[in-house]
């Protein structure tokens, strides 16, 4: 038997483990690299795509950037609002920053992009935002709508990156873009394994972001043609100290016409795919910890289907279940709170799995890929097998939000025919190696293999 002292040496040894596994403290995100971007900002009315993830240490991105002595003209914010208090898919209204006196414009109600007279003011766009790595997560499809403002209305754009707490793997189905929506735009599996600056590259290289549109939005406003994008310059912002002339030189330049839009990634430093970072603050009110963000990847599927996936909870998507399930399951009462109003089941008690732990225990649980074993287990389980899935007014699958999570019209298919986890993981190749390959030509930090 342990006596207190064995005890005490073996959670030091643990918390050692795991610690020596977190670079978080020997990792700097671009928007800390001041001295390398306020240089490119001086003198510019500056526009800033930010929410509560845009911290400069203590201090929000904003209130730094207007400390520093530059002009903010306003800031855009988006799901769950510049404050991040909102709940999930809730429209959010433009209003005015309280403590800055600036005007905050939603592209998470009644638009998603920026448009001309949003930007009258702006001569540079920031992004700043914290992603947790997934395809359904909605700031990439954000990213890829101020891109699309960026070279619709040339303006240059930076984006501050940041470390991805789940870029150690990819992992999942690749998106048939015949299901794309703002939980997925493009072809990429769930686990995409690229900072916001690496996907912002990937976006432009890949030719994903569709300039037949901008250019047909330009031609009825009357405004210039714009020609293909071609890539042509591949160096990268990494200096401590940045000039103008510098920063020229080591960006991601595009030529549209005669004019370049200009996409400048501000590299972390300390950073690379095989870092287990943990966020120090939490990206949305759904994702308090790094073990809600290790399990969202596989746990945010039963979004699409009749189990709560633990909103209400304090261990959303760490939890899930139904009042159906089995009565001998995990037990659990979903109740609204803040960032959680209204979802599935409140104050109902549900029976269903608990897969909380510590970082460490949650991590080797999900063991760098997509886990369909729970999935799987709950549609087994569910008395009512047409039911499990949540079938939209049209009464069509292929339009469903569980289709749009996944991504594609096979995997709902493929649990009720009660096909096996591998045999279903077989089937997302060729793609994911394929998307794998692509995914290399636009990484920014060492890879993970």
């Amino acid at each position: 038997m342990l006596n207190n002292t064995s005890i005490r040496v073996w959670l030091a040894a643990t918390l050692l483990s795991w610690l020596t596994t977190v670079s978080f403290a020997q990792i700097t995100p671009g928007a800390e690299r001041l001295k390398t971007y306020l240089p490119l900002l001086e003198g510019k009315r500056v526009g800033v795509f930010a929410n509560q993830t845009s911290m400069v240490g203590k201090t929000h991105l904003v209130d730094t950037l207007l400390a520093s002595g530059v002009k903010v003209s306003v800031i855009f914010g988006p799901e769950h609002g510049f404050r991040g208090k909102a709940d999930a898919g809730e429209k959010v209204g433009n209003t005015v920053d309280e403590k800055t006196g600036i005007p905050v414009i939603s592209l998470y109600g009644a638009k998603r992009r920026p448009d001309e007279k949003d930007l009258a003011e702006v001569d540079v766009m920031l992004f700043d935002i914290q992603d947790v790595g997934t395809r359904f997560y909605t700031f990439i499809s954000s990213l890829e709508e101020y891109i699309v403002s960026a070279i619709e209305f040339q303006k240059p754009l930076i984006v501050l990156d940041r470390p991805n707490p789940n870029g150690h793997y990819v992992d999942g189905p690749v998106l048939d873009t015949r299901y794309s929506s703002f939980v997925g735009r493009q072809p990429v599996p769930i686990v995409y394994g690229s900072t916001i600056g690496e996907y912002a590259k990937m976006l432009l290289g890949e030719e994903w972001i569709s300039i037949r549109k901008v250019r047909a939005r330009r031609e009825e406003a009357g405004a210039d043609v714009i020609a293909p994008m071609v890539l042509t310059v591949a160096a990268e912002v990494s200096e401590d100290e940045l000039s103008q002339q510098k920063a020229d030189e080591a960006s991601e330049s595009f030529t549209i016409q005669e004019k370049t839009f200009q996409l400048i990634v501000i590299r972390c430093e300390g950073y690379d795919h095989r870092t287990k970072y943990v966020l120090p603050v939490k990206p949305s009110p759904n994702l308090p910890n790094i073990q809600s963000i290790y399990l969202y990847p596989f746990t945010c599927l039963f979004e699409g289907t009749a189990l709560t996936e633990g909103r209400g909870t304090d261990k959303p998507f760490q939890v899930f279940g139904h009042p159906t399930l089995p009565k001998t399951l995990f037990t659990f009462t979903p109740n609204p709170n803040d960032g959680a109003k209204s979802s599935k089941h409140y104050g109902k008690k549900c029976y269903g799995w608990d897969l909380s732990g510590t970082p460490e225990k949650v991590s080797k649980l999900v063991n760098n890929r997509i886990q369909l074993k729970w999935l799987l287990e709950a549609y087994k389980l569910f008395p009512q097998k047409d039911s499990f899935f949540l079938i939209p007014k049209s009464g069509k699958m292929e339009e469903s939000f569980f289709t749009k999570l996944s991504g594609n019209n096979e995997l709902w298919q493929q649990i009720k025919k009660g096909m096996t986890e591998e045999q279903i993981r077989a089937t997302w190749e060729p793609k994911l190696s394929e998307y794998k390959a692509i995914r290399k030509k636009y990484l920014l930090y060492p890879d993970f293999e």
